[in-house]
């Protein structure tokens, strides 16, 4: 298991590095400056070493259980290369179910593939699938870039149902309301015009090479 210290501005990179020798399993990437969400868990996903990989958040929000469940679901089936894994959100408010419908509909229409519940976690693929990515983003986009690319490339997209409750502990950093929800609807949709516009060109010429 391996967690990404994304520059965290508190003592949380002084108590990994305490706890990290008690568990043999785990592994700490420890980075200096926050260059925001995606780039935190790239970097993690460049540390691993195994033939699937996978992230979920941390904050333990999502059961890091569901990661086991994705890795059961994609060992049972045919060709792991070609199967990409992820939850699909159960118990969640209503304002959150009516955001989440909103950007699904129009990133679906936008980009011309199914794309629903795009931030649920985990994401589960294999390895080989990473290897094909094209200067993903670093910010809250990579959820959209995976999964984008996981449709482009004609894998089998299989979700599964994961429980969403509300926080027990702390806080959102950017869930805080409407202008957040604006600033996160403003920085997708800027992605996306991207994505549309530059990211299908490499997406063909990896199709190319892998044909």
């Amino acid at each position: 298991m391996i967690i990404v210290e994304n520059g965290s501005t508190d003592d949380s990179g002084e108590v990994l590095t305490h706890l990290a020798p008690y568990f043999p399993f785990l592994k700490i990437v420890h980075l200096k400056e926050n260059r925001g969400y995606g780039f935190g868990i790239i970097s993690g996903l460049k540390e691993a070493e195994g033939e699937f990989l996978a992230w979920t958040h941390a904050d333990l929000q999502t059961d890091p259980g569901d990661t086991l469940k994705a890795l059961e679901i994609i060992e049972s089936r045919g060709d792991a290369r070609n199967i990409f894994v992820k939850g699909a959100r159960r118990g969640r408010p209503l304002a959150d179910n009516i955001f989440t419908f909103g950007m699904s509909a129009f990133e679906t229409i936008y980009l011309g593939v199914t794309l629903w519940d795009i931030n649920a976690q985990p994401n589960v693929f294999h390895r080989s699938f990473f290897a094909r990515w094209e200067n993903p983003p670093n910010d809250f986009s990579l959820d959209l870039y995976a999964f984008y690319m996981a449709r482009k490339l004609h894998l089998s997209v299989i979700r599964f149902p994961v429980v969403f409750p509300g926080r027990r502990h702390g806080h959102s950093t950017w869930n805080t309301g409407l202008p957040a929800k604006w600033k996160f609807i403003k920085r997708t949709f800027d992605f996306s015009v991207r994505l549309k516009h530059d990211i299908k060109h490499g997406i063909h010429s990896s199709q190319d090479k892998h044909n």
